[in-house]
């Protein structure tokens, strides 16, 4: 909301300081957007590349990959891409299983980079979502945790990987792991209003996806009713949310999910299939609580207004290695609302075959 009264404000103070003359003519100039096309539409906008901007008083880095047929009069599809725990915006953007599947799509690719390794930080870059920086989970049970009773991991085995910015404020207690310097869900709503007022974008075609602590934020995106309006899909990638934050999408009447995981993942492991009571917990070195695989897919599916009450049911695509399962009903092309992907790997994106997946998913949604 306050995003948007600037914006008005700043329009206004524009026009305003134009003589009437001016004014008209720039009024007849100007194509007038759709509702589904942004701003930029028609516009120099941005090239592929690492650009800047300024967010609460923070310089925020992030990098756009333009696909080659990309028309600044066509309004194109975009995906937002968040990074892993101590990554990049290059984490995604440098490998070609990324770019040259969107760049055939002709999808605009946005990656920002998260906060931490600069001042006064100066450790991991990361995104923060419900639970990460204050260390609570969401469930409000006494789980006798050292330290405290609400608490997102065991502190007696974790290391205490709080950021500076979170000490003495945010951070409840030692499971604290994300950084505290900016609203990160702000931070997206401004980018992607950024993005669109330089390049022509589709907006019924917006999606996110991310790994690991990315994919975890992505949740928070597709959760948080202050984001989810603008996403037509998400796909998080080995990221689940912390004990406790079993949440539904923030959107109605529903919100496509696409969930990849690791049956090998030790850092985020999704649990049995079909366990919908399972709280994951990391391996022992790194002990945080996730909510597992099935129970927060039940939730979506539910959303969706999909039954729940039996077994997932095997959803094929030949294309991909994982063992992708669904509580929504399939007919013909059609693909589910909600998709349980689980392969044979670890804590990996496995970027080959998943991105594709991914893409597929957005493409149908």
């Amino acid at each position: 909301m306050l995003l948007a009264r600037g914006i008005q404000e700043m329009n206004r103070r524009v026009f305003t300081a134009l003589p009437k003359a001016a004014l008209a003519a720039a009024l007849m100039a100007a194509p007038l957007p759709s509702m589904s096309q942004a701003s930029g539409c028609g516009a120099v906008g941005l090239s592929s590349g690492s650009h800047t901007m300024r967010h609460n008083g923070l310089e925020r880095v992030y990098r756009v990959y333009v696909p080659p047929g990309y028309n600044s009069n066509v309004p194109s599809r975009m995906v937002l891409v968040f990074h892993g725990w101590s990554g990049t915006e290059a984490e995604f953007l440098d490998d070609h299983a990324v770019i040259d599947v969107a760049g055939k799509r002709g999808y605009i690719l946005v990656a920002p980079r998260g906060l931490g390794s600069g001042s006064p930080d100066q450790g991991n870059n990361s995104w923060s979502f419900p639970g990460s920086a204050t260390g609570l989970d969401g469930d409000g049970v006494n789980r006798k945790v050292p330290g405290d009773t609400d608490a997102i991991c065991d502190a007696s085995v974790t290391p205490d990987y709080r950021y500076p910015s979170c000490k003495g404020g945010t951070a409840r207690n030692t499971c604290s792991w994300t950084q505290c310097q900016d609203d990160d869900v702000d931070f997206t709503l401004a980018l992607v209003r950024h993005v669109e007022s330089q390049l022509c974008v589709d907006r019924k075609h917006i999606y996110a996806a991310g790994g690991s602590n990315g994919g975890m934020f992505v949740w928070e995106l597709g959760q948080n009713p202050l984001s989810a309006p603008i996403f037509r899909a998400i796909a998080p990638l080995i990221g689940l949310p912390h004990r406790g934050y079993l949440i539904g999408p923030g959107k109605k009447p529903y919100l496509p999910v696409l969930l990849i995981t690791g049956l090998a993942d030790d850092v985020v492991p999704p649990g049995a299939w079909d366990d919908d009571a399972f709280t994951t917990t990391s391996n022992a070195r790194d002990r945080f609580y996730y909510t597992g695989a099935t129970a927060i897919m039940k939730q979506w599916a539910e959303a969706a207004g999909c039954g729940t009450s039996g077994k997932e049911v095997a959803f094929r695509d030949a294309r991909t290695p994982a063992d992708c399962r669904t509580y929504c009903p399939v007919t013909g092309s059609q693909w589910p609302a909600a998709l349980d992907c689980r392969a044979k790997m670890g804590h990996d994106y496995g970027l080959p075959w998943s991105w594709s997946l991914i893409m597929d998913f957005f493409d149908h949604s």
